[in-house]
């Protein structure tokens, strides 16, 4: 074998002569010579970034909606798009009327982003003229330029003084219900404050509370924060809205709802039978105002508890819709889990979930008709609607 190595690379070398080396840095002596190996400039070895498949931005929760395309209900969206809209003249509206003389510095309004609802890093002068019905500037004798309200607008903010006068027997029933409700009948009063404009519960009512020593009784929790107590239970009130339903059409509201029955495919049941006994496992609902919060959590009752409880915080609020934040915030009172966003999902019938998947909005559709428009106004709401419309208009109609 030795010899037949010996003779391949012998035939080797006879065919191939070995060629005189030339060093890269002298110039070359046999320009015809072909030294270079074979080039392959000319092909395509990668991919222009033209022609790269760019790779689309996982989508933010702050930014990706709660719905797909195909299920989204374009008036229930549409509101919230308007509270996004309004967020800087409902937010400026409270904090301005809570400041001495109703005016505010505007340097000042320049640090207040998060009070005044306009973005971090805007400057507040950006949002002044969109609603120049409303808000006006004014320079004093300091040579400062101060933020207050148009004379039109100090009118309309009477008018809803006056408002909220007349409805105040029917906030403190409101709060009395939601008291009704809890585990321990008592709430933080900070929270009520937090969420008075889900309820139309005026900015004084912590004052007010003194005024009824027979629904209310304030105390001070093992943390120094005040707590609003519920001194007398009324059977009157703890009825809820599903109950009311119930009595006026029983079909309507067993279609309300869904608890599907889980059950083994030895059963073989029809579609016909399977809805019978789904409506067996759905009523009766277990009323929010009962101990249901005893229950055990993952069982199906201590769920229609707390479907129940959903439903009735939000048929309370006056416009039948609350932020998830809001409803979170009474977690603990109402025994909730951090199973709700799940929850509502499994109710498309009742419960319609819209906005993104970082702030998201439940609206009850019972409060609604098919256009999306409220089917029982409260006189706050069709306040709001009232100042919304003006808020858009550049100057006031001749009308």
């Amino acid at each position: 074998m030795a010899w037949l190595r010996f003779f391949s690379r012998t035939l080797i070398k006879s065919q191939n002569p070995i060629l005189p080396q030339i060093s890269s840095s002298s110039p070359n002596p046999n320009p015809n010579l072909r030294t270079f190996p074979f080039s392959t400039s000319f092909l395509i070895t990668k991919t222009p970034n033209k022609l790269k498949k760019r790779r689309k931005k996982p989508e933010s929760a702050r930014t990706k909606s709660i719905q797909h395309e195909s299920t989204k209900i374009s008036h229930f969206e549409s509101l919230v798009s308007r509270d996004a809209h309004f967020r800087f003249l409902i937010r400026s509206k409270e904090f301005i009327s809570k400041q001495p003389e109703r005016i505010l510095r505007l340097d000042d309004a320049g640090k207040l982003y998060r009070e005044l609802g306009f973005p971090r890093g805007r400057k507040v002068t950006r949002f002044i003229p969109k609603h120049p019905l409303i808000f006006q500037t004014y320079r004093h004798n300091d040579g400062k330029i101060w933020l207050g309200f148009s004379e039109f607008m100090q009118d309309l903010l009477d008018e809803e003084k006056g408002l909220m006068e007349l409805m105040e027997l029917d906030r403190v029933n409101r709060v009395r219900k939601l008291l009704m409700m809890t585990k321990d009948k008592r709430i933080l009063l900070s929270k009520i404050h937090h969420t008075r404009l889900l309820f139309g519960i005026p900015e004084d009512f912590r004052d007010q509370v003194a005024k009824y020593p027979d629904y209310f009784r304030v105390v001070t929790g093992g943390d120094g924060n005040r707590v609003l107590e519920l001194v007398n239970w009324d059977a009157n009130l703890a009825v809820s809205e599903l109950e009311r339903q119930f009595m006026v059409d029983e079909d309507k509201a067993k279609r309300a709802f869904k608890f599907p029955v889980k059950h083994g495919k030895e059963l073989e049941l029809e579609e016909k039978d399977k809805r019978k006994l789904n409506q067996l496992n759905t009523f009766p609902l277990v009323s929010p105002y009962s101990d249901g919060w005893k229950f055990d959590v993952w069982t199906l009752e201590a769920e229609k508890y707390r479907v129940g409880i959903v439903h009735e915080f939000l048929n309370l609020t006056l416009e039948k819709r609350a932020s998830i934040h809001h409803i979170v915030e009474f977690k603990d009172e109402f025994s909730l889990t951090r199973q709700t966003y799940l929850m509502l999902k499994k109710q498309p019938t009742t419960f319609y979930l819209a906005g993104t998947e970082m702030n998201w909005t439940v609206f009850l559709k019972d409060g609604y008709d098919e256009s999306g428009v409220l089917i029982s106004k409260d006189p706050q709401v069709v306040f709001n609607e009232k100042l919304y419309k003006y808020a858009d208009m550049q100057q006031m109609e001749v009308n």
